[in-house]
């Protein structure tokens, strides 16, 4: 999608953009949505160890079709690889990776993110909506890292980094830094700092979008 002259970021560009960020030799956990993604951008030479909360380590890109194995699936119910050396186990012994500090990074996606890192990702608190927080408190607390991917704006253009979430909170201050389709932020307790954006986009109209200021 074009918008005057700058050009948003496709899913697998996104993903691409997140899998650039992740160290060699990084535990990493790919939470359900766009950011199972990302597994299928990590630049080729560097050991990435992908974790899957429902109880897998080491966890590859997404099959080939007709390749797909029905017992072998993600948090998100999608068919999966298994890497050499890769390991699946009961969902407790997941949880208490999740909960014991032992992930680098995990990649979550968002309704909101404030500017200082706080993350509202289970619930818009609508009626009839159903709550759907998984492990994300598990995994946004227990990661080392936490990152958001997502859209920027809302479906009605608002901005989804916000001075304070409206919606019930995952997680507070854990948010490190959000990538978007249209900019890579970091969240601060001082406030957002750019990091990149996509080429042709000003920074005082990224700042409007936002509605806050982004430090350079």
């Amino acid at each position: 999608m074009t918008m005057s002259n700058y050009t948003r970021r496709t899913k697998d560009q996104l993903a691409a953009r997140v899998a650039q960020d992740i160290f060699d030799g990084a535990v990493v956990n790919l939470g359900i949505g766009q950011p199972t993604l990302v597994a299928n951008h990590l630049p080729a030479g560097r050991e990435v160890i992908l974790h899957s909360e429902n109880g897998i380590l080491g966890m590859g890109a997404a099959p080939a079709e007709g390749q797909e194995d029905y017992d072998l699936i993600n948090a998100g119910k999608q068919p999966v690889t298994l890497l050499p050396g890769g390991a699946f186990f009961h969902h407790a012994d997941s949880f208490a990776m999740m909960r014991g500090g032992h992930l680098d990074i995990c990649v979550l996606g968002a309704f909101q993110v404030s500017a200082t890192g706080d993350l509202a990702n289970w619930s818009t608190g609508e009626e009839g909506a159903i709550p759907a927080v998984g492990g994300a408190m598990d995994l946004a607390i227990g990661a080392k890292q936490t990152w958001v991917m997502m859209d920027l704006l809302t479906k009605k253009g608002e901005s989804k980094i916000v001075a304070e979430c409206t919606y019930p909170l995952t997680g507070i201050g854990c948010v490190k830094r959000v990538y978007s389709d249209l900019a890579t932020i970091e969240c601060t307790l001082s406030g957002l700092k750019l990091i990149d954006k996509v080429e042709g986009l000003e920074h005082a109209e990224l700042e409007k979008l936002v509605g806050l200021p982004i430090a350079i």
